[in-house]
């Protein structure tokens, strides 16, 4: 059993502090923009394509909105629309906290598509890089989600336990660890070993990533703690179950739909 003492603040000058959240973020988008212009030059040695690696630069800035943006308005609507309809002016307040990935994730599609089509290249072929480097940002949130002490896990009885002082003193899974094993390091290797086959298809990534983090997803869920102001919907689901089966059902989707057309 471990007692969370942890501070999410790493270092404070005066007024100014650097918080372990948005470390997270930035270690996220720069390690997977410097790996995803590293799929992008093998891919390219195997699939000839238009796409310039130098303009994957530029897609950086629509993918630090979308992330942001989509995050932020996805929070809002799913997890806690009443208190910011109450307080509109704390939908700003981002260092607070407050963030969704589903809500990110539909961004960072939204961007995509924008991005895509002003390059005029596939939007499945920058889907597919993103699906591979998203687990690296998956993986350090998740850290910093358990070094914040929020996002917590169910009250247990295992020997790797761990108590919260924040939330309360009973002993729980320490589940934001689990995610970032799931949707961080085995979301990484399977994502990376399907997109390095000299026989894959553009928009395979794309689909399984739906596939597999919705199935992760649903499946950390039950250790992890629901969201105080919602509880349960309908008694058993966690709104991060029913966004993960939403999901789920849409990879899918697109997966049986590009098989029948015989792109994957």
């Amino acid at each position: 059993m471990f007692t969370h003492n942890l501070d999410p603040i790493i270092f404070q000058f005066g007024f100014l502090s650097i918080r372990w959240y948005s470390l997270a973020y930035i270690l996220g988008i720069l390690l997977g923009w410097y790996y995803g212009k590293k799929i992008l030059i093998n891919r390219q040695k195997i699939e000839k394509n238009e796409f310039e690696i130098k303009e994957f630069d530029n897609l950086i800035t629509y993918l630090i909105l979308s992330i942001i943006i989509g995050g932020r308005i996805g929070y809002i609507f799913f997890y806690n629309f009443e208190y910011y309809f109450q307080n509109p002016s704390d939908i700003f307040k981002i260092w607070e906290g407050g963030m969704s990935f589903h809500g990110a994730l539909i961004g960072i599609i939204v961007g995509t598509v924008l991005f895509s089509k002003k390059q005029n290249i596939k939007t499945f072929y920058i889907l597919d890089v993103l699906a591979c480097v998203s687990p690296i940002g998956l993986f350090f949130g998740r850290i910093a989600n358990f070094i914040n002490g929020e996002l917590v896990g169910k009250v247990t009885s295992v020997s790797w336990s761990v108590i919260f002082p924040k939330i309360d003193m009973m002993p729980r899974h320490p589940s934001q660890l689990y995610q970032a094993v799931f949707e961080g390091i085995f979301l990484y290797f399977i994502m990376n070993y399907i997109i390095s086959r000299e026989d894959y298809k553009t928009g395979t990534c794309s689909s399984l990533f739906l596939i597999f983090y919705g199935c992760f997803r649903i499946f950390t869920e039950i250790f992890r703690e629901p969201d105080k102001q919602i509880g349960y919907l309908f008694g058993i689901f966690s709104m991060g179950t029913i966004l993960s089966i939403a999901m789920l059902i849409t990879g899918f989707i697109m997966f049986l739909v590009l098989k029948k057309k015989n792109e994957i």
